[in-house]
């Protein structure tokens, strides 16, 4: 069972401290706060003395805190070398963020390792047996077994244990977790999501301060019809666990969903502080590239620029970071490090800027290609097809290796920033109609897929793009269709409603140009950028007042 009442702390006492007095101190500035990971109780037949130290470490795999776990389980193993149930949550721990992607084979040794270990120790109870079991099922076979059948197999495995343990608090939260992980991107009915949210929202009014229960409601609801059933646990999270960096950023997730960019600045500035004070270098980045993300939708492109600035410094430290650490696995930082860049540019409008970012050494093939992307586009939307040609060719490249990889998401998202190039490369040549053919497909296809959780969103959202196109063809009806179906999916972005008031000024719908700028205004209110677009806005709504 869970107790609300105990707070988990590796010191010996706790202070609640809300997200926005510890957004008053930087982390250089001031002392860190006692710890405070939330309140978990998980039952073992471990020695007594040692439940504070398992419930803690436990609490840090709900935050996705893995290294600390892992350090936690072994220091419970220190003091009990029978403790089998310890190897569980060390397995779990090596499996690392359930939305991470495809696992390396390093990781899937030690968590197979870790597996074995706890078969072979002490007298565990049936229950504890259970979790070595279930948690066996994501490693064992992984050379034979595809990833995909062995998430699923493991989802069964958690679904029985809860059968033959229906008191059992945590293993229906990991089931929960469990059911989340089998969802497939194509499902836009989001089955699984909605079968994990329904065990986890009666669980999260009876247990406020488990950080697993608003962590993975963030999860289940991360899409975008879902996305403001989650703003409670969004806001519950960072206060529940403000030690764990990850619980810091997790909420902007559902801010990025509803366009909520202030608060995803805020939550993200203070996760990437407390990720650079605790050496957590991925989980840095990674808060580093939703803050650029959210501070260009609000046109703050200073302090985007900040970010920019400051990154490749925190990036240093990447080549010897553990490869399991935080909910950022390496490769998320290697896609902000790619990301912040291209974005800076692309949010912008900057093509010949776009046309000349740097080309990543170090990183999986969908982070190098998001340089290439950036590169062609901007090279193409500055009238210059040619010099988009070596990158175009080079985003086909990276999307047969990830293909030839099996990584079948990556590839497809490749795939359609490929398409996306080619027809910004067609279009800057003259050949209107085969552009346009290519735009649709592209957005067709990225429609019908979803973001991954190591990005706030597209590095440039297709559909968006194909209106910017369809405006520049002359087809200002169309066009408008286009950005308020994009900005459907992706709410409040600032080329979107500026996009969609352009397009409906062109159209003749003065009601709705009007609606749009002053969204575009209401956006950047706090904005001193010499944006083109925000003066244009800003003249539109002051010359219709």
């Amino acid at each position: 069972m869970i107790r609300p009442s105990v707070f988990l702390a590796f010191s010996a006492a706790l202070c609640a401290t809300s997200i926005g007095n510890a957004q008053e101190h930087e982390s250089h500035e001031a002392a860190p706060l006692p710890e405070k990971l939330g309140s978990v109780r998980f039952e073992t037949t471990c020695a007594p003395g040692l439940a504070p130290e398992i419930d803690r470490a436990v609490a840090l795999l709900h935050s996705f805190e893995f290294s600390a776990a892992i350090e936690g389980f072994e220091r419970v193993l220190a003091a009990d070398e029978g403790c089998a149930v310890a190897y569980w949550g060390i397995a779990l721990a090596y499996w690392g963020n359930p939305f991470g992607g495809v696992r390396s084979d390093a990781a899937l040794a030690q968590g197979l390792a870790a597996v074995e270990k706890g078969r072979a120790t002490g007298s565990p109870s049936e229950r504890e047996r259970g979790y070595i079991d279930a948690v066996a099922a994501l490693f064992e076979s992984y050379g034979s077994v595809s990833q995909r059948d062995r998430i699923v197999a493991y989802e069964r495995a958690m679904d029985d244990l809860v059968r033959r343990h229906p008191d059992d608090i945590e293993a229906r939260i990991f089931h929960a977790l469990a059911i989340n992980q089998t969802a497939l991107p194509s499902d836009k009915t989001y089955s699984a999501q909605l079968r994990a949210a329904a065990i986890l929202e009666p669980l999260f009014e009876a247990y406020p301060d488990h950080p697993g229960l608003a962590h993975y409601l963030i999860h289940a609801y991360d899409h975008p019809p879902l996305a403001p059933r989650a703003l409670e646990a969004a806001r519950r999270y960072a206060e529940i666990a403000p030690s764990a960096p990850h619980a810091l950023h997790m909420p902007s997730h559902t801010f990025t969903r509803v366009g909520a960019w202030r608060e995803s600045v805020d939550t993200n500035r203070q996760s990437e502080q407390v990720a650079i004070r605790e050496g957590v270098v991925t989980e840095a980045l990674h808060a580093m590239d939703y803050q650029v993300y959210a501070l260009l939708q609000m046109a703050q492109d200073d302090a985007a620029r900040d970010v920019l600035v400051r990154a490749p410094d925190v990036g240093a430290g990447l080549e010897t970071a553990a490869a399991t650490g935080g909910a950022a696995p390496p490769m998320a930082a290697y896609y902000a490090l790619a990301a912040i860049p291209a974005r800076y540019a692309l949010e912008r409008g900057a093509w010949r800027e776009a046309a000349e970012v740097t080309v990543p050494t170090a990183g999986p093939p969908f982070t190098i290609a998001i340089a290439h992307f950036a590169r062609a586009l901007g090279a193409a939307r500055d009238g210059r097809p040619e010099p988009a040609q070596a990158d175009v060719a080079r985003l086909a490249e990276l999307r047969d290796e990830l293909e030839a990889a099996q990584d079948a998401y990556w590839a497809e998202q490749v795939d359609i920033q490929l398409r996306t190039a080619n027809a910004w490369v067609a279009f800057a040549e003259g050949r209107i109609d085969d552009a346009l053919e290519q735009m649709q497909s592209a957005a067709d296809t990225e429609d019908a897929t979803d973001k991954s959780a190591v990005t706030p969103g597209p590095i440039a959202p297709a559909r968006e793009l194909l209106g910017e196109m369809l405006l520049e063809a002359g087809r200002a009806d169309d066009a408008l269709r286009a950005f308020e179906a994009s900005m459907q999916k992706e709410p409040g972005r600032f080329r979107g409603a500026y996009g969609a008031a352009r397009a409906a000024q062109a159209a003749g719908a003065e009601a709705d140009a009007r609606r749009y700028y002053e969204r575009v205004v209401e956006l950047a209110a706090d904005s001193s950028s010499m944006r083109q677009e925000l003066e244009r806005a800003r003249s539109y709504v002051a010359g219709s007042q």
